[in-house]
């Protein structure tokens, strides 16, 4: 009776783990079958025409979401990055000429209404050489309203007129004011009345949340390294090596009274994000 009892544990013992197994595989292939179906609400496809709305349909086990901080230069992680599943870019950032630093490969790219024209100044690059990169658009709805009036989304409705194998999406403004209530729920405040913006990093962030098992952050500093005597001077993109100091930049729209995003706020809501996710700070690494 006992050696009996003893075979049933060890097959109990060695039941868990694969039971465990399954039902994870099992969850993630559901997850995937129902965004493959639906794809994320928050993000819809621009195209020409009053076609049926198709919605952001992207997985990925492991990503990496490279910073455009000057904190990139000389960091050699290029190779690094590359061979991770999918890469997460920002705004106008290059690879260009930053391979052996930032990489070449780029699998989704949020970008700014502001940084729109950036894109289509150099649009053989961005829409015809990177045709591959899944794009995302945010801004408000001043300038993203599909109306005929929305003069940014009017832009980007030509581009994909004019490429329409490349995918492109904007966040719908419900995905924005979804993003203002976290803001609101992390910090207390409500962003607007402090008059701030949120940054294409905190949009960033939360696509990746949504779309990536782990996330492996490359670049970004933490909300103390500014106030640290020993910290870096770097630029605040690493491709505008001439431009205004990283650090500084942070103070000054830390603290605008209207129009500044929170840099350093945001920072600090992430590493409280990384205790309950799988969020991995590399270069400079994170003590959480």
């Amino acid at each position: 009776m006992k050696n009996l009892m003893l075979r049933w544990l060890c097959l109990l013992s060695l039941s868990l783990p694969l039971l465990f197994w399954f039902g994870h595989v099992t969850r993630w292939e559901s997850r995937t079958k129902a965004l493959q179906s639906t794809g994320l609400k928050g993000y819809m496809r621009i195209t020409p025409g009053r076609k049926r709305q198709q919605f952001l349909a992207v997985h990925c086990n492991q990503c990496a979401l490279v910073s455009s901080s000057g904190q990139m230069l000389g960091a050699g992680l290029g190779e690094e990055i590359d061979k991770i599943q999918c890469v997460i870019r920002m705004n106008n950032a290059p690879t260009a000429g930053y391979e052996e630093d930032v990489g070449s490969l780029t699998s989704l790219r949020v970008v700014s209404h502001t940084s729109v024209p950036l894109l289509v100044k150099n649009e053989l690059y961005y829409f015809h050489q990177a045709a591959n990169t899944t794009y995302v658009f945010w801004g408000p709805d001043s300038k993203m309203r599909q109306d005929g009036k929305g003069q940014i989304f009017n832009v980007l409705l030509k581009i994909a007129k004019k490429y329409p194998n490349v995918k492109m999406y904007s966040m719908t403004s419900e995905k924005i004011k979804y993003c203002d209530q976290v803001f609101q729920n992390e910090t207390g405040k409500n962003r607007m009345k402090t008059g701030a913006f949120l940054s294409t990093g905190f949009f960033t962030m939360i696509l990746a949340l949504n779309v990536c098992d782990s996330i492996q952050i490359y670049g970004m500093i933490n909300d103390n390294h500014c106030s640290q005597e020993n910290r870096s001077l770097v630029p605040y993109h690493y491709y505008e090596q001439n431009r205004v100091e990283e650090c500084r930049m942070y103070r000054v729209h830390e603290h605008k009274k209207r129009g500044g995003h929170r840099f350093i706020t945001e920072k600090a809501i992430y590493a409280k994000w990384a205790k309950w996710h799988k969020i991995v700070f590399k270069h400079p690494a994170w003590s959480l």
